[in-house]
């Protein structure tokens, strides 16, 4: 029995897409998650070689225009969320610190 499925590309390459997304938010919960430092270095270095991948197909895809890109964003707001997320690093960093030596 030959049961053939012929996808279209542009399908097959967004599926992929998906998958490598998917896989990306695995491995950054696995790396969090890791006690041992060398398997949260493992799955940290998975994460970065899948978010290379993703970047790589994303762009591959956006250029053949088999991909649709959210709309621009003013500058002025992404301003604003970096400002967010360093007040929201620095104040992470300072608790981490101030509750190190409790463990």
């Amino acid at each position: 029995m030959n049961s053939q499925i012929n996808l279209p590309e542009e399908d097959i390459a967004n599926t992929i897409l998906a998958d490598l997304k998917r896989v990306t938010r695995e491995y950054a919960t696995a790396a969090t998650e890791s006690v041992c430092p060398q398997i949260r270095l493992m799955f940290t270095d998975l994460l970065n070689d899948t978010l290379t991948m993703q970047g790589d197909l994303y762009t591959a895809l956006k250029q053949a225009n088999m991909y649709n890109a959210s709309s621009p964003v003013l500058q002025q707001e992404i301003d604003k969320q970096v400002i967010q997320y360093k007040q929201t690093q620095q104040k992470t960093m300072q608790f981490a610190q101030q509750n190190a030596h409790i463990q």
